[in-house]
């Protein structure tokens, strides 16, 4: 049987008129009958695109120029945009951005859960820039451009984008691009270190760089010289994550953030799971507590609560507070955290939410309330088996509207539980991601 010839991609340049700006941030329109998914076009504008790639049921092209641009059209700050697959809405005033997401959040409300919040929350909004405390960089030896690449991907490809700078990183990181490339050219293995995992921290900036092959000691010589002189703390990474080890072993302290409103210090490693935006995630710990409303009569559950960002300073306010996590090294951070804070009414407990052993302690206790952070899968597994009868009121913290509203789905329609409010929140700008909150009370 012969193969099937590749459908040959029209050349050249054609008009459309935008209809509406999908979940992924591309203009929609319509061509013969056709939907054509336009990258860099907003709703109501008349662009000329060029295809990118033609399916059986749908097209996509990439935006060449703009005929009628949408108001809410702004330059980008970023000279990249386009090119680097960081961002995907820069072209887009901030204020549009957060409307499109709140109306993604409640499309799939109405889709996939069948279901709507009595009060639409007011976004919950940050810095636009600077704002991403955590990153994992790709770092690629071009032999084409005999130089070595570190950032992201570059859009629509596997290829390391070749850019000096990034605008949403934290500047700790996002003005190092080029002394981390010219420190890698330096080693002798600069080709077999695959990517590097920054995080930002109130006692300074971590960098985890993956190494296939051992460093030399003069490899080992400049690494010291570069840590000293940019001011970081590196840490090598051979194999998988508990193979993580600090370069200098005299600055062993982990790094920590602090929460003042609530007296609270969270220590971590700088390849744990933690928010990337702090001052979306203050902001954000505040609002889930306000919307909690924990009583000092409260035996509250917070589900995937990581190092204990929720489940510390919710234990400050409630009668206890029981945190369970898949991850087991999260689990002993979130011990550690509670010791170091003096707090001794929590529990953290592992447990695999997704493949739930109903003879684990914490689901044969009896909740007032509940708080939910899941990964974005969702938290149905979970949702479905435990037993809410005594619990009066739900917070779900959600990285994916999608499973979001399935889950809202089986609270609501299953459960006995009211959508009463949900909102979004600007925890990463620039992109089409959607983190948001729902509140759930009992009937």
């Amino acid at each position: 049987m012969s193969k099937r010839r590749r459908k040959k991609i029209p050349e050249g340049l054609f008009q459309a008129n935008i209809e509406s700006l999908s979940h992924e941030g591309r203009g929609v329109a319509h061509i013969d009958g056709k939907t054509v998914f336009i990258e860099g076009a907003l709703p109501g504008e008349q662009v000329e695109f060029k295809y990118i790639s033609q399916r059986a049921k749908f097209d996509q092209g990439v935006t060449d120029n703009v005929i009628t641009a949408n108001e809410n059209r702004i330059q980008p700050e970023c000279e990249y945009f386009g090119y680097c697959g960081g961002c995907s809405l820069q072209h887009m005033t901030p204020d549009a951005q957060l409307a499109h997401k709140q109306s993604v959040l409640l499309e799939q409300f109405t889709h996939l859960g069948n279901v709507q919040p009595d009060l639409v929350l007011p976004p919950l909004e940050g810095p636009k820039f600077g704002y991403r405390h955590k990153a994992r960089l790709a770092v690629k030896h071009v032999f084409k451009k005999e130089k070595v690449l570190v950032g992201f991907r570059e859009k629509r490809s596997p290829f390391v984008a070749d850019i000096s700078e990034c605008k949403v990183l934290h500047p700790a990181i996002g003005t190092k691009f080029l002394a981390l490339q010219q420190l890698i050219e330096s080693l002798s293995i600069y080709n077999k270190i695959p990517q590097i995992e920054a995080a930002v921290s109130d006692n300074g900036t971590a960098l985890v760089i993956r190494h296939l092959a051992e460093f030399t000691e003069d490899d080992i010589n400049k690494l010291n010289s570069f840590e000293h002189d940019h001011q970081l703390k590196l840490f090598l990474q051979p194999g998988g994550y508990d193979s993580v080890q600090r370069l200098n072993n005299n600055d062993a302290e982990d790094l920590f953030y602090k929460l003042d409103d609530h007296d609270l210090t969270i220590y971590f490693r700088p390849v744990d799971f933690t928010q990337i935006n702090v001052e979306i995630n203050q902001k954000m710990i505040n609002l889930a507590i306000d919307l909690l409303a924990p009583e000092n009569d409260d035996d509250i559950l917070d589900l995937f609560c990581g190092v204990g960002n929720f489940t510390l300073p919710l234990a400050r306010r409630a009668k206890s507070v029981t945190g369970v996590e898949g991850d087991l090294s999260l689990v002993e951070r979130a011990r550690i955290n509670a010791l170091k804070n003096n707090i001794d009414n929590v529990e953290f407990l592992v447990a695999d939410l997704a493949e739930l052993d109903t003879s684990n302690p914490f689901m044969k206790k009896s909740y007032s309330k509940i708080l939910l952070d899941p990964a974005r899968t969702g938290a149905k597994e979970i949702i479905t088996a435990l037993n809410t009868r005594n619990v009066k009121r739900i917070v779900y913290v959600s990285c994916n509207p999608a499973t979001l509203a399935r889950d809202a789905g089986i609270l609501v329609h299953e459960k006995g539980f009211i959508l009463q409010q949900a909102g979004v929140m600007d925890m990463f700008p620039h992109t089409t991601h959607v983190e948001s909150i729902a509140v759930f009370d009992k009937k």
